[in-house]
């Protein structure tokens, strides 16, 4: 496979991001940060999600959220459901795109949904069958693709197995997610090869957190694959909270700085897009954890 020309960033930061933020963040921030990352030229945002507020209390203002951005012809608007009542409530507010999880390691399912692989498919399933009588996108995140908190290594026979699930319950789109960052490239090939079993190179991203510094490394291979969609978050926001001690996301400067750096368009502007993380991390009061965002920033002239 020859490496991809362009590359399409899924901008994770607002929900997956902030969703385990101990303070409180106002709609209000959210909406700014939203509008911030859309200027910076990303076209597709992952704003919310439509949890019970009792378990994403961070979440509570989604309503509100998509209310008050000023939507921008060409930006695709996802929220996350996790189940029918969600994706009723999301329904209102008209997004462009649902996005419902599963994960690949069974111990980790039911510690996160507290049910089975196969149970999560069957809950999914009348929820991707309704937004897709709406004419609303479907994408699939699939956690734990490499490794589990609880089960360690995962084969890459299961991830094929949840692959193949969410294909046959109408998914359009799935993202191979490093949920605790300790993916290597050749273990996340091998994660990529077995979803690509069951999905075409257009309809696959990958979403790496950078718990061991390998998220960027993991991009590359991913790229010489063919590979052309990844998620990122803004200042390297989030992290998972069934996993002690995974860190964030992968930051989108730094993705942004390693494909501008290997001559592949974005059409995101990489100043602006560090505005915007310095505009949340100053609101959470902490530096940016993306490395490229703090360089570049800290050589702009005083």
């Amino acid at each position: 496979m020859s490496i991809p020309t362009r590359v399409k960033l899924v901008e994770v930061g607002p929900r997956d991001g902030l969703q385990n933020e101990k303070q409180a963040v106002p709609a209000a921030v959210k909406i700014e940060l939203v509008h911030r990352l859309q200027a910076a030229g990303l076209k597709e945002i992952e704003v919310t999600s439509f949890v019970s507020p009792k378990w994403v209390p961070q979440m509570a203002d989604n309503a509100e959220v998509m209310a008050g951005i000023t939507r921008l012809p060409g930006v695709r608007y996802s929220v996350l459901t996790p189940n029918l009542q969600g994706f009723e409530a999301a329904r209102l507010t008209k997004p462009d795109e649902i996005v419902v999880f599963a994960s690949a390691s069974e111990a980790f399912s039911q510690k996160n949904i507290n049910c089975s692989i196969a149970e999560s498919i069957e809950r999914f399933a009348p929820v991707v069958d309704a937004a897709r009588a709406a004419g609303i996108y479907v994408r699939g995140a699939m956690s734990c693709t490499v490794g589990c908190p609880y089960e360690g290594e995962i084969a890459p026979a299961r991830v094929s197995y949840l692959a193949g699930l969410m294909r046959s319950i109408g998914v359009q789109h799935v993202g191979v997610a490093d949920t605790i960052g300790v993916g290597t490239p050749l273990k996340m090939q091998r994660a990529m090869e077995a979803t690509l079993r069951h999905f075409d190179l257009d309809d696959v991203s990958g979403h790496f957190h950078d718990t061991y510094g390998q998220a960027l490394a993991n991009t590359l291979i991913c790229l010489q694959m063919g590979v052309w969609q990844f998620d990122a978050s803004v200042a390297g926001l989030g992290g998972c909270p069934y996993a002690k001690g995974a860190t964030g996301n992968v930051a989108s400067e730094d993705v942004v700085y390693l494909l501008h750096g290997m001559g592949i368009e974005t059409g995101i502007d990489l100043d602006k897009l560090i505005d915007a993380g310095q505009f949340i991390s100053d609101f959470l009061g902490r530096p940016t954890n993306s490395r490229a965002g703090k360089a570049l920033f800290n050589k702009r002239p005083v």
